[in-house]
């Protein structure tokens, strides 16, 4: 079944990565992974034509949307007409500021919900973004190419294990909730996609005392997979504060937990302020 609006007459933009949603049975399970409450300020991230912009304002009544298309923010607002109020910040997501967003959000707590199915070119600089305003997100509900969802998911010891996964999982709950298909689109992209819940931890229970500390030991390890951490780290540290931190510095990126890149991070922190 299609949801596409009589007001969209723009084909899908393949420089932009557009892949337009149609398949409402994936719709309707988005929708109720999200179960909006009253109170909360919901923020879609890519409308496009508005598959799910249109049944969350059905559902809630209110959404604000972030479009980078001028193409398609006059007929996504004329359709909106019908469903609830849009707002509609015409900007790239990458230079959108999600904590002033939610200062002025309607839940308790002063925290914005974030939904979307995201651009497949895009999809990493996004969550990156998204991570430097986890305190201001409650939580995040995208589509993504299932490789990358997978990625996102994964433990050590996996073939996909990698920087992704590991700044991530320090910083929000990553749940994989269902794949989709590419004939759930239109036009179909040539992979799978996925679709994934992120809710980010308490601040008080990350425990990363220098947060571009840890990005840069984490960026520095999966550098270059078949080094060991003494060699991948060796712009960072020696082998010597690695294993000061509990760490095993002959062990290789893929090998090691969250918990002991967040260890690390931190022994290297305290040794630096010394």
């Amino acid at each position: 079944m299609s949801t596409r609006s009589p007001h969209f007459t723009e084909p899908a933009k393949k420089h932009l990565g557009q892949h337009f949603l149609t398949d409402r049975g994936i719709i309707d399970s988005i929708v109720l992974a999200v179960d909006p409450k009253p109170g909360d300020r919901l923020v879609e991230i890519g409308p496009g034509q508005g598959a799910i912009t249109f049944p969350l304002l059905d559902r809630h009544k209110e959404l604000t949307v972030i479009e980078f298309d001028r193409d398609l923010i006059f007929p996504l607002t004329e359709a909106a007409r019908a469903h609830g109020t849009l707002e509609v910040i015409h900007r790239d997501v990458l230079t959108v500021d999600f904590t002033a967003l939610a200062r002025n959000a309607g839940d308790e707590g002063g925290q914005i919900r974030l939904v979307g199915n995201l651009p497949y070119n895009l999809s990493s600089p996004i969550l990156f973004h998204a991570l430097e305003h986890a305190s201001a997100i409650r939580d995040m509900h995208f589509m993504l190419q299932k490789e990358v969802v997978d990625r996102m998911a994964a433990g050590p010891g996996s073939k996909v294990y990698g920087r992704l996964g590991v700044m991530l999982q320090a910083y929000c709950h990553v749940t994989p909730l269902f794949d989709v298909p590419p004939g759930a689109f239109r036009p179909p992209p040539k992979v799978d996609s996925a679709v994934v819940r992120l809710v980010p931890r308490a601040p008080e229970s990350i425990g990363i005392d220098d947060h571009a500390l840890y990005s840069a030991v984490v960026r520095d390890a999966f550098g270059q997979r078949r080094k060991t951490l003494r060699n991948a780290l060796s712009n960072q540290c020696d082998a010597a504060a690695i294993e000061a931190a509990g760490v095993r510095p002959d062990a290789r990126a893929e090998q090691i937990e969250v918990a002991d890149f967040v260890r690390l991070a931190n022994s290297l922190a305290r040794q630096r302020n010394a």
